[in-house]
C-alpha cells in the first residue's frame, strides 16, 4: 500500500505543479502581466510587433494620396518624373513607416501601452481558454492571437507628427499578433477550468498521499527518501515535456512566422511552471539527502561523525572548551533544538509566497547553519555530569 500512494503522489506531482501555474499565474491577473511584461523589452517580440504593424500601415499607405498632396500645377510633372521610381519610392516610405514603428515598439511608451493591453485582456484570455471570450485576446481555431489596434494606431500619430499627414486617413486598424499556436490549444481550454479548479488542492493531495505512503511504510526514513525523489523525478519529466513540447510547438509555426519571438513567448509564458519544476526538484533532492543523513547507514553515520568531529575541532580552535551552563541545557534539549531548527525551515518555507530553487537552497543553507550551532554548543561531557561542577 505504501508504494501504491508514493507511486501516486510522483505521477500526481508534475499534474499538481501544472495544476499551480494555471491557477496562480495564468488566472492571475497580476502575476499574468507580471509574467509577459518582460516581452514587451525582447528584441525578438520587438522585432515580429515591428514587422506586423509595419505590413499592415503599409496595406493602407497609397502612393497616390501622398502624390495628391502635391501642388495642382505640379502634379502631373511630379508623375512624369517618377515614373519607374514608383517602387523605390514605396520601399523609401515602408523604411521611414518601418523606422518610425521600430522606435515607439522601443520606447516606454510601448512598455506601458503593452502592460496595459495585457491587462485589460486578461479577463478575456483566460475566457478564451474557457471558450467564453471574444475581444483582445481570443482562440481562433487553435491559435491564441492577440490585437495589436492600439499599437497601430500610435504609429499613426507618429507618422502624422513625422510629416507623413496621409497616415491620418489609415482606418483603425484590427491586426491579431499570435501568443500561441497549436493543436493542443483546444485540449488546453478543455482542460483549463478543472486545472484552475484544482489548483492549490492538487498539490496537497500530492503532499497527503506521499506521506500516508511514508507513514504506512516499515522502514519510513528510506521511505521518505524514496518518496522525496520519486516526487522530484516526476517534476523533472514534466520540465523535460516542456523542453521537447518547445520543439514540436516551433516546428508547426507557420513559415512566415517570427520563430525566435514566438520562443521567446513560449519561455515566458512557461517562465512560472519552468521555475515550480526547479523549485520541487531542489526540494526533493534537500529532503531526500536530510532523510538519509538522520539515517543509521554506515555513510550516514561517517558523515555525521565528520559533521560533528569538525564542529568540535573548531570549537577547540576557538579555545571554547566549555560553554558554560548553556553547554549542558543545550545537550539535554539537543533533539528538541534541532526539530526546532527543521521546523523553523518548514514554517519559512510554507509562508514564502513563491518559494524558488535558489530560496530553497538558502533556506536550506540556515538550516544547516542552525544545526551547526545547536552542535557547536552542545557540550556532551558537561551534559553527562562527569565535569559538571568546578575544579
Amino acid at each position: 500500500m505504501s508504494a501504491v500512494l508514493i507511486t501516486l503522489a510522483a505521477l500526481l506531482a508534475p499534474l499538481s505543479a501544472v495544476a499551480v501555474w494555471v491557477a496562480d499565474d495564468m488566472a492571475n491577473t497580476d502575476r499574468y502581466v507580471r509574467t509577459v511584461e518582460p516581452l514587451a523589452s525582447q528584441p525578438d517580440v520587438q522585432a515580429a510587433v515591428t514587422d506586423r504593424v509595419t505590413d499592415e500601415v503599409m496595406k493602407r499607405v497609397d502612393i497616390n494620396a501622398i502624390l495628391s498632396q502635391v501642388a495642382p500645377d505640379k502634379r502631373a510633372e511630379v508623375k512624369a518624373a517618377l515614373g519607374a521610381l514608383n517602387g523605390p519610392i514605396t520601399s523609401g516610405i515602408r523604411d521611414f513607416v518601418r523606422q518610425t514603428v521600430a522606435n515607439f515598439v522601443a520606447s516606454d511608451a510601448f512598455r506601458t501601452l503593452w502592460v496595459q493591453l495585457n491587462r485589460h485582456a486578461h479577463a478575456a484570455f483566460t475566457g478564451a481558454l474557457t471558450g467564453n471570450s471574444n475581444s483582445a485576446v481570443k482562440i481562433n481555431g487553435d491559435t491564441v492571437t492577440l490585437d495589436l489596434a492600439p499599437v497601430v494606431a500610435q504609429v499613426k500619430q507618429r507618422l502624422v507628427d513625422r510629416g507623413l499627414t496621409v497616415a491620418s486617413k489609415i482606418p483603425e486598424v484590427h491586426t491579431d499578433f499570435t501568443l500561441v499556436k497549436s493543436d493542443d490549444v483546444k485540449r488546453v481550454r478543455t482542460g483549463f477550468r478543472a486545472l484552475q479548479l484544482a489548483g492549490n488542492w492538487l498539490p496537497v493531495i500530492t503532499v497527503v498521499l506521499a506521506g500516508a505512503g511514508v507513514l504506512l511504510a516499515a522502514r519510513r526514513r528510506r521511505a521518505l527518501v524514496t518518496a522525496a525523489l520519486a516526487v522530484a523525478a516526476g517534476v523533472a519529466l514534466l520540465g523535460i515535456g516542456l523542453s521537447i513540447f518547445r520543439i514540436f510547438y516551433l516546428n508547426q509555426l507557420p513559415a512566415n512566422t517570427n520563430e525566435r519571438a514566438a520562443g521567446a513567448i513560449y519561455d515566458q509564458i512557461l517562465h512560472f511552471l519552468r521555475g515550480t519544476v526547479r523549485t520541487v526538484i531542489v526540494l526533493g533532492v534537500v529532503v531526500a539527502i536530510g532523510a538519509w543523513l538522520s539515517g543509521s547507514g554506515k555513510w550516514a553515520l561517517r558523515v555525521r561523525s565528520v559533521w560533528e568531529s569538525g564542529i568540535t575541532a573548531v570549537r577547540e580552535a576557538a579555545g571554547l572548551r566549555s560553554t558554560g551552563s548553556v553547554g549542558p541545557w543545550v545537550h539535554r534539549h539537543r533533539h528538541l533544538l534541532q526539530w526546532l531548527v527543521v521546523l523553523a525551515a518548514v514554517v519559512a518555507l510554507l509562508l514564502w509566497s513563491y518559494p524558488t530553487g535558489l530560496v530553497i537552497f538558502w533556506i536550506a543553507l540556515v538550516t544547516l547553519v542552525g544545526l551547526a550551532i545547536v552542535q557547536f554548543l552542545d557540550d556532551r561531557q558537561q551534559g553527562g555530569g562527569k565535569t559538571a561542577a568546578a575544579p
